[in-house]
């Protein structure tokens, strides 16, 4: 299993429809970077969000998730409260190459502020908007800019096929479109 470069993922994304939209070059003039980089790619947060709140005094729980626990938000850029967490998706869609698994880092940019984000693996021929995990650890409010970058995607690439991939199984979070709460 190897990590794609630049000229693999630039193929895929304009023949096989990999990543749209997408951005063939990083920009990064006055905005957090996003787009093509050497061995991944910066996706953008769209301007949908929501963001934990107490408000209610609900209780996370993975299997009976309340949504009174959130505030939905559109906008521009979103303040994270201190020590709290939002949700988010991007801007691009993905469709992953069934020989292929991804993973997700955080942005430099974001990290040194103290806000973490997670994402789980694009499974091999998962597909769907990406909901994006975003912790603020600081005890501070800390800003997210929508439209701009968050996250690099790294892409694998097997040197075997997989047997099942998600799509076979039906994965619950398959061709998700919005900010996909957790599912049993």
């Amino acid at each position: 299993m190897s990590i794609k470069s630049d000229r693999w993922i630039r193929e895929q994304a304009t023949k096989q429809q990999m990543i749209h939209p997408f951005s063939e070059k990083q920009v990064k003039e006055g905005v957090i970077s996003y787009g093509l980089s050497s061995y991944g790619y910066d996706l953008r947060v769209s301007d949908e969000f929501k963001i934990f709140t107490n408000v209610n005094s609900a209780i996370i729980d993975p299997k009976n998730f309340d949504e009174r626990s959130f505030v939905t938000v559109q906008a521009e850029s979103v303040i994270v409260p201190p020590n709290s967490f939002a949700l988010a998706r991007s801007v691009e869609y993905f469709k992953i190459p069934r020989d292929v698994l991804t993973i997700c880092v955080g942005k430099s940019t974001y990290a040194r502020c103290g806000i973490i984000v997670n994402v789980t693996p694009f499974e091999p021929e998962w597909e769907g908007y990406v909901t994006l995990e975003i912790s603020n650890t600081t005890p501070l409010p800390a800003r997210v800019y929508a439209n701009e970058g968050l996250c690099q995607i790294l892409f694998f690439q097997s040197d075997e096929v997989c047997e099942i991939s998600y799509a076979d199984r039906r994965g619950k979070y398959q061709k998700q479109q919005g900010i996909v709460l957790p599912k049993l």
